[in-house]
Formats: C-alpha cells, structure tokens, sequence
C-alpha cells in the first residue's frame, strides 16, 4: 500500500513538472516569496515600510536620478541585525534631495532640489554635524527605477515591501480556511443526519453573504489593521473549503477501507484523520490554490476602500488608491505597477491551481 502510495504521488509530480505554465508559475511564486520575506534586504528605501518621503521629488519617472544629502542626527539606532532585515531600519537621519553642494572651510552650501525648473533653497550646515567633517559618504545619487509616488517615496522599495502583505494574506487566510473547513467539513459528511443539517445551514448562511460585505463586516468589528484583515479573509474562505470536503467524505466513507477500519475497532477521530482525509486532499490542494488568488484580491479590493493594511504599511491596493487618478494625469505608472503585480501573483497561483488538478486527476 505504502510502495502504490508513493508511486501514485510521484507520477502526479512527474506529470506537474511536465506542465511548463505550472512549473514557471511555482518558479515565480517562490521568487516572490523569497522577496517578500527579505524585502527589506532588497529594497533600496530600507526604512521601515519603505516610508522614506522626499516632498520635493514627487511622482518622478522611472530612472530619475538624484544627490540626496543625509544629515546625521546623532541618535543611536538600538535595533539589531535581524530587526533591520525583518522590519526594516528605524531611520532617525535626515534626507535632503539636492541639485548642487560646495564646502566653504568649516561648513557645507547646498542647495536643495526644486522641479519644474525653478532654482532651490540654498542652504549652509556645519561641517561639525558629519563624523570627521567627512561630507562625501553623505551624499550619494539615487537612481529610482520605478520612479517616485506622490509622497516622493521610493517607489520600487513600497512594490517589494508591499509584496509581504499580498504573499503572506494568502498564507493566514487559506490556512484558517483549511482547519475550519476541513473540519466543518469532515464533521459534516462523516456523521451525516442532524449534524450535517446544521452544519450545512451555517455554511449555507455565510454563502449567501457577498464576501466583501462579510469581510468589511468583520474587519469593522475586529478594527482596522494589518491581522485583522488577515483573520476577516480567513473567515470568509472557509465555506468552499468545507462543502469540497463534505462532498468527498460523503463518497469516501462507504469505502471497503473505512468499513475495515470501523471492524477493527477503530475510533472516528482516527478514521478521519487516519484513513479518510489523506485520501480527498488532492481537491482540497487544488482548492487552496484557488484561495490564495482570492485572498491577495479581497485584500487588494479592502486596502483599496482604505480599511485594509493602514498606512504608512505598503500595500498593492493602497497604492492604487493613492494614484489611481494619476492614470489620467499622465503617469499610469504609478497605479499600473502595483496592479500589475497583484495580476501577475494572482495569475500564478490560478496556473498552479490548473496544473495541480491536471496533475492530481486520476483519470489522466
């Protein structure tokens, strides 16, 4: 049994690497997980939620270049190493965006940037302020690949941040969904009769609930913020889940398997954990692949009416909100980048959802 197992889950593998839209959509999901974890280490704002904001260099085109001036504030910056590369770096420094410097003995002339044309601010500071009246490893040129949002933040550095909130949303939410689900579900098709009724009604009652007005309902009772959302699409994705699960137990508990396990004294709690759910969970994985798609959208859709991930957070959808309306103002790009984010992530998870079921199908 154990060697038909094994050779059962090894043909399914073979037959999901053979498919070339799955295996570059897993390759993809990945990569943006590895981003989303250390985004930080790969952001070049890597303070925290990448919320460095320059005013004065606002909605700039992709490859816009800069002098910014760090002006050291003195303070001791007590996180450690994994702080930093976790939850970003707690900058206490200020950054200046310049257009030109000089040094006049014992202090520095610089004049701050000003688009349009226009001239800037020319400003002097003490030269006591750098360590070792040193000025040159405090100012640098920034190249900004995506440009700058409306804030003058770094807008590649709030895309790679805000991958974190879509990439982990999908994690919290299909794993609530699964322990809920596959126990409402198993509870419901193994026991049958009142128990399945009841069960039944309460997955019918939340179905019939349009989902976003479940989860703005949800995340106005649990309050706005970065868990709560989490927890509010959890809740809401369960039901799918449940009914699949329902179903397969249904057609599974008949089985000669599970009659041979009833004979040989075995509890129900073991029968379905031992002997019926490994059987059904091919659907359920296909499922869940699904949900990660839906979860990354209804976050996406929460942020967007302003009650998901709060700011100064990064998130996809906060960031079109914040710029859809420069898409007529001639700079799509602020909002055409983070949507095409959310298409791309969303786009693989449906691939991979395809190429598991294909892969997982007994039939092929």
């Amino acid at each position: 049994m154990s060697y038909k197992s094994n050779s059962l889950k090894h043909l399914a593998l073979q037959r999901f690497k053979k498919n070339f839209w799955g295996v570059l959509s897993f390759v993809f999901v990945i990569l943006v997980g590895i981003v989303a974890v250390f985004a930080y280490a790969f952001a070049p704002d890597s303070s925290q939620h990448a919320n460095q904001m320059h005013l004065a260099i606002h909605s700039k085109k992709p490859g816009f270049k800069i002098n910014i001036l760090t002006i050291p504030s003195g303070l001791k910056n007590d996180q450690n190493a994994i702080e930093k590369l976790f939850f970003g770096t707690q900058s206490t420094d200020t950054e200046i965006p310049i257009s030109d410097f000089r040094l006049l003995k014992d202090k520095l002339v610089y004049t701050e940037y000003a688009s349009d044309g226009l001239k800037g601010v020319e400003k002097e500071i003490s030269l006591d302020v750098f360590p070792n009246h040193s000025v040159k490893p405090f100012i640098t040129e920034k190249t900004f690949l995506f440009g700058t949002d409306k804030y003058g933040r770094d807008l590649l550095s709030r895309v790679l941040v805000g991958a974190r909130i879509s990439f982990f949303i999908g994690f919290v939410a299909v794993f609530i969904s699964l322990v809920l689900g596959v126990f409402m579900g198993s509870v419901a098709g193994y026991f049958g009769g009142k128990v399945d009724a009841i069960i039944m009604w309460i997955i019918n009652v939340t179905w019939s609930i349009p989902t976003l007005l479940l989860v703005i309902a949800i995340t106005l009772a649990l309050g706005k913020g970065f868990w709560q959302v989490f927890i509010a699409v959890g809740l809401t994705m369960w039901v799918e889940v449940a009914r699949v699960v329902r179903g397969q137990v249904i057609s599974v508990k008949e089985q000669q398997y599970v009659t041979a396990a009833r004979a040989l004294g075995f509890n129900d709690l073991r029968i379905i954990t031992k002997h019926i759910l490994p059987n059904i969970m091919a659907p359920v994985i296909v499922i869940s692949a699904a949900n990660f798609a839906s979860a990354i959208l209804i976050e996406s859709g929460l942020s967007f009416l302003g009650i998901g991930a709060q700011p100064p957070m990064a998130s996809w959808g906060a960031m079109i909100k914040d710029h859809y309306n420069y898409i007529i103002l001639g700079k799509p790009y602020l909002a055409l980048i983070p949507g095409l984010c959310i298409m791309s992530l969303v786009m693989a998870f449906m691939l991979i959802g395809n190429a598991l079921r294909d892969a997982l199908d007994v039939k092929n």
